[in-house]
């Protein structure tokens, strides 16, 4: 049972502007929305912004919420339109849209993998290793980064990541594969360097 199914909003409350109803929707879904903005923007006071436009907007679209989705899928949504609107205020000069060809439209320099078996856990999840994991995270180019969120790191199923992004379930499958390639590749070199340094 999902974590939405045993909050059971009420939309009909929701939609009458029940403050108690609304607290428990923004409690519920706060930290997932202000997540997702933060690995897309990296930066606390965008996020911020895509938080509160996330649920202001959700509020005055309540009426016409018909419900085809669950209001997590439905809020993801927002945030991440909300989140490609920042990137694309702030590099005017680049066309950023989650469609597109999803063809392998560049070749995937997929040459350094490092073993990672003989590193220590404590290597694997330092805070170093961890901002080197967010800044990779970031590098990756919007429509890749932004399936790698919500499907790895929010937890979203293939189709409610395409259902919350407007993609189909290939197109999904697809993004996921070469984000996760990339980000095995950047990963590698990580560790690679750390595993020369270990042998020194």
């Amino acid at each position: 049972m999902s974590e939405e199914s045993l909050q059971e909003f009420s939309l009909q409350l929701l939609r009458s502007g029940n403050r108690a109803e609304i607290a428990r929707l923004v409690d519920a879904h706060s930290t997932k929305i202000y997540r997702l903005a933060l690995k897309m923007l990296a930066n606390p006071q965008d996020a911020e912004d895509v938080l509160q436009n996330t649920f202001l907007k959700a509020m005055q679209a309540l009426p016409s919420f018909e419900g085809r989705s669950s209001l997590s899928t439905w809020l993801y949504r927002i945030a991440a339109n909300e989140a490609l609107m920042t990137i694309r205020r702030q590099k005017p000069e680049v066309e950023i849209t989650l469609q597109g060809n999803d063809e392998y439209d560049e070749e995937l320099p997929l040459t350094q993998f490092a073993d990672w078996c003989c590193l220590p856990e404590a290597e694997l999840m330092s805070s170093e290793a961890k901002r080197h994991l967010d800044k990779a995270i970031h590098q990756l180019p919007e429509k890749l980064r932004m399936v790698f969120i919500l499907r790895d790191i929010e937890g979203l199923s293939i189709y409610e990541t395409s259902e919350a992004l407007d993609l189909t379930e290939t197109a999904v499958k697809t993004r996921l594969l070469r984000a996760r390639l990339k980000l095995r590749e950047s990963l590698s070199v990580y560790y690679g360097e750390r595993l020369d340094t270990e042998k020194i």
